[in-house]
């Protein structure tokens, strides 16, 4: 098994370190403990690292956290068991392939996720900046066949849609159309 493992381990040096609840500089150590995020496969092998992770203890009395972990920036996060360069890259697969054919995908360059895990990295990205929309259509829906009809609202330039109305009533866009002024009203009657 050895000759198949690239072993890393690494630790951090930096003299102190910010409390991420209320920014405050500590020197103080608490302890260490050794954290093994996944990492991309190199050369055909798999990768171990083993991170030494120290914990600080916050100086600020009035802060909530008592103790925290350092991160490392580019290869950590809270909680995170995959580096940020696996992370990513498996966000990459999820996006182009999503579900089965990122999961095959991914068992391909020998870090099997499951189609879950792909759509779960997916759905934690933050939603794309929209701008608001300057010509907004509307047209209707059925949630279901011949029973429960809706009304949504299209951008019409980026046929993008922008809101899902519980009802086909007039009155329902109308008070959209209030409430977001800078849409045009021409396109609602």
């Amino acid at each position: 098994m050895s000759d198949t493992v690239v072993r890393v381990e690494a630790r951090t040096n930096a003299g102190r370190v910010a409390c991420p609840g209320c920014g405050c500089w500590s020197m103080r150590i608490h302890g260490s403990y050794l954290r093994f995020p996944r990492d991309l496969p190199t050369a055909g092998k798999l990768v171990v690292v083993s991170l030494r992770v120290r914990r600080f203890v916050c100086a600020e009395e009035s802060c909530e956290r008592k103790t925290f972990a350092e991160q490392v920036p580019g290869l950590t996060r809270r909680f995170g068991r995959r580096t940020e360069r696996l992370r990513s890259t498996l966000v990459s697969v999820g996006l182009a392939l999503a579900g089965r054919a990122g999961a095959r995908m991914t068992g391909a360059f020998k870090v099997p996720v499951s189609r879950n895990t792909l759509l779960r990295l997916i759905a934690s990205l933050p939603d794309p900046a929209v701008a608001a929309p300057r010509v907004v259509g509307v047209d209707e829906y059925a949630q279901r066949k011949g029973r429960v009809h809706g009304t949504v609202l299209v951008d019409v330039e980026t046929r993008r849609p922008v809101d899902l109305l519980p009802d086909r009533e007039r009155e329902g866009s109308a008070s959209f159309a209030a409430i977001e002024p800078s849409r045009s009203m021409n396109s609602l009657r």
